[in-house]
Formats: structure tokens, C-alpha cells, sequence
């Protein structure tokens, strides 16, 4: 879509809770597409408080799903809809959140399977340069090491983690193509937690990274999914280009930040 103008509307611009603003907003801006990636993504976050995750996450997926209902209309779901208990699940395998995040993400996904013109993408950890500077999974180890810090990181735990720009030019492509549906956009690298530090580790040298092997068999805490890795083979046949491994973008692009 080279002529495309879009409205990108952070948070600082729109208040996706305050839903008579957003219902104006809408009325105002008049969009033949809508890509909706906000959400309350922190799972520490949402078990602490579940009523706003459910609006944050599920509510208001409902209202733009309602105002979008007759043209397309994009939304980011995640890999952990899944329980992990087998991994490479493609786009056929049935859910199971475990978590609070994970069961809103599920609930806004029933929402907008009802609708042929809507479009749901399950995405993995995405990486890069957030304007916070603690987005990305990336970000955060950086500013753990940079602080000094040592990180305990799962062996055992397995996900699919992809650039955000990857992400971002593969989703453009799909909205481009129109092609309702359900897509897994990840890496095509199934690595733990450990690995991805290693990865990270590599590229910062200068910051004196400190990690130390860990397991999901220690950890305490809310119950964690030990393998989503996605199998992106739907999507693949659409894309113009092949969605890549963190490793191998990491080598490409030896001079990024990220």
C-alpha cells in the first residue's frame, strides 16, 4: 500500500479506555484499515490486576472489532495462547492460556473469529527500539546488565523471537494482500531463554554481561509455558520475503542498537 496514509495513534495521542473519545476518533478519522497492537502485554502486570487486563485487552478489542466491523481489521495475539507442552504449533492446534494475559488474548481472538473481514496475528517475542527503551526483550536485558545485574535465564523454556521491524514489514504485507485470517508471524529459530541471552550477551561485550543457566523446574511464581515456538508455514506462502531467525538477523545486521 505505497500510498497508504496512516494514523499511527500512541498512547500519548489516544486513550484506547476511554471509549467515547475512541468511538470519535474513529467517526473523525473515517480508516479503510485498522491494525490494532496495543495491550496490557506484561504478564507480571496483568495476574496482579486482571480487571484491567480483561479491559485493556478484551474490551477494548471489542469495541474497535465493532467499529471496524466492515472492513479489515488486524490484531496481535500472542504465543502463549498455547500451554507449551509441545511447541511449533501452527495455526490448526488448539489453546490453552495459562496465564491471565495469555486467557484475554484467547477471549479477544473468539471475538474476531467471528468476522470474515478480520485478521488475527500470533506473534512471539519481539525485539528492537521501543521509544521507552524497555520494550523489546532486548531492551530489558540491556538495561538489567547495564545496571549490573546478573540474569537467571530459563534452559528450558522455548520461544520464537523476531525483530520487530520483521514483524512490522510482515503484517504491512498482509494487510496489503487482504487476506483475512489466522497467522503466526515469528522467527523461524526456536530458542530458549538461555540462548537468546547467549545471542545478546555476544553482541554487548562492553557491558560486561552477566547470566547464569536457570529452569522453569525452579521458578516460583505464575505458571509459565515451556514451549511456544510457531510454525509460520500459512503466512510464509504469502510473504514476499522469508521470515528469519534472531540469529541470522543479528548477523546481518551487525551495526543495529538492537
Amino acid at each position: 500500500m505505497p500510498d497508504a496514509v496512516v494514523a499511527a495513534l500512541t498512547r500519548q495521542r489516544l486513550d484506547l479506555a476511554d471509549f467515547p473519545t475512541v468511538r470519535a476518533e474513529f467517526r473523525r478519522q473515517q480508516p479503510n484499515r485498522v491494525i490494532h497492537c496495543a495491550a496490557l502485554s506484561r504478564s507480571p502486570e496483568c495476574e496482579a490486576n486482571p480487571a484491567l487486563a480483561r479491559k485493556l485487552n478484551v474490551e477494548v478489542t471489542t469495541l474497535l472489532a465493532e467499529l471496524a466491523a466492515e472492513i479489515p481489521f488486524i490484531f496481535l495475539s500472542s504465543d502463549l495462547v498455547f500451554d507449551g507442552s509441545t511447541g511449533h504449533y501452527d495455526e490448526t492446534a488448539t489453546v490453552n492460556p495459562l496465564s491471565t494475559y495469555a486467557a484475554t488474548k484467547v477471549a479477544a481472538e473468539e471475538i474476531l473469529l467471528s468476522n470474515p473481514n478480520h485478521t488475527i496475528i500470533r506473534t512471539s517475542l519481539n525485539g528492537g527500539v521501543s521509544p521507552t527503551g524497555d520494550r523489546g526483550f532486548n531492551e530489558q536485558m540491556r538495561r538489567a546488565w547495564q545496571a549490573g545485574q546478573t540474569l537467571s535465564l530459563f534452559t528450558d523454556e522455548f520461544r520464537s523471537p523476531i525483530p520487530a521491524e520483521v514483524t512490522a514489514r510482515a503484517i504491512w504485507e498482509l494487510a496489503a494482500l487482504n487476506v483475512p485470517g489466522l497467522y503466526h508471524i515469528a522467527g523461524s529459530e526456536r530458542l530458549s531463554r538461555w540462548q537468546i541471552g547467549q545471542f545478546l550477551a555476544a553482541r554487548w561485550p562492553r557491558l560486561q554481561p552477566k547470566i547464569v543457566p536457570g529452569s522453569l523446574k525452579e521458578y516460583v511464581g505464575a505458571p509459565r509455558a515451556p514451549d511456544t515456538s510457531l510454525d509460520c508455514a500459512k503466512a510464509q506462502k504469502l510473504l514476499s520475503f522469508r521470515l528469519t531467525g534472531l540469529a541470522e538477523w543479528l548477523q546481518a545486521h551487525p551495526e543495529e542498537v538492537f
